[in-house]
C-alpha cells in the first residue's frame, strides 16, 4: 500500500511541472477574427504643404473587420512569431468646397488592407504576453471627385509601414484574446495625374498626400 501511494505522489509531482509548462506555450499555429475602430489622417505633401487642416476633411473614420493568422515560437520566456492580416474598413467620407465660384465634390473610401509581418513578445505570466509588431501594409482607396459637370474616379492601392503593440490572454489550452494598438503609414499617395480637370489648376487639388492610420482593435482566436 505504501509502495502504491509512493508511486501515485511521484506521478502527480512529475505531472504538475509539465502543466504548468503547457499553460504558458504560445508556440504554434493560430488564427484569429478581428474587429475595432479605424482612422485615416492624412499629413504632410513632398513640398511641405500640410493637407491634414482643410475644415471637414482632417481624418476618415470608421470599423475595421477581417481575419488573420500566424506562427509563434517560444525561446524561454520571449515569444517570437510571424503574422499575417487581411482586413476590410467601413471609413468613407464626402467633403464639398467652391474652387473658382464652382463646387468640387470629393470622396473617398477606404477598402481592403493585408499586412506581413512579425512580432516579439514577452511572457508577463503563465497566460499573459506582451507584445511588440512590425511589417508591410498594402491597404485600397477609392476616391472620385466631381466639377464642372466633370466626374473622375481614383481606384488604386499604397504601400507602407505598421508599427504596433499589445497583450494578448490565453484562456485555457487553446482559445486567446488581443487587444492591440497599431499605427501605419503608406507611401504617398500621388493624385496629380488623375485629377486633371479642365478649368482646375492643378494646385488647387492635395497631391502627393502622406497618409496616417490609427488602429485600436480586438481580437479573439484558436490556437492548435
Amino acid at each position: 500500500m505504501r509502495k502504491i501511494l509512493l508511486a501515485a505522489l511521484l506521478a502527480g509531482a512529475g505531472a504538475t511541472p509539465a502543466f504548468a509548462q503547457d499553460t504558458g506555450n504560445f508556440t504554434g499555429f493560430h488564427v484569429e477574427a478581428i474587429g475595432g475602430y479605424d482612422t485615416l489622417r492624412s499629413g504632410e505633401r513632398d513640398d511641405g504643404t500640410d493637407t491634414s487642416t482643410n475644415e471637414g476633411d482632417e481624418s476618415i473614420d470608421g470599423a475595421v473587420f477581417g481575419v488573420g493568422a500566424g506562427y509563434d515560437f517560444n525561446i524561454g520566456s520571449l515569444v517570437i512569431g510571424v503574422e499575417g492580416e487581411f482586413t476590410e474598413s467601413t471609413g468613407e467620407q464626402e467633403a464639398t468646397e467652391t474652387v473658382d465660384g464652382l463646387p468640387l465634390t470629393t470622396s473617398v473610401e477606404i477598402g481592403r488592407d493585408i499586412y506581413v509581418g512579425g512580432r516579439i513578445g514577452f511572457q508577463a505570466g503563465d497566460s499573459t504576453l506582451l507584445y511588440a509588431k512590425a511589417g508591410y501594409t498594402n491597404t485600397s482607396i477609392e476616391a472620385a471627385a466631381d466639377y464642372d459637370d466633370e466626374r473622375l474616379e481614383l481606384d488604386t492601392n499604397v504601400d507602407g509601414w505598421r508599427l504596433g503593440a499589445g497583450v494578448e490572454q490565453r484562456f485555457g489550452e487553446n482559445l486567446f484574446g488581443r487587444l492591440e494598438y497599431r499605427y501605419s503609414n503608406y507611401n504617398n499617395l500621388d493624385v496629380s495625374d488623375d485629377f486633371d480637370f479642365d478649368d482646375l489648376e492643378p494646385e488647387d487639388i492635395d497631391r502627393d498626400i502622406d497618409l496616417d492610420r490609427h488602429q485600436v482593435v480586438a481580437a479573439v482566436g484558436f490556437r492548435f
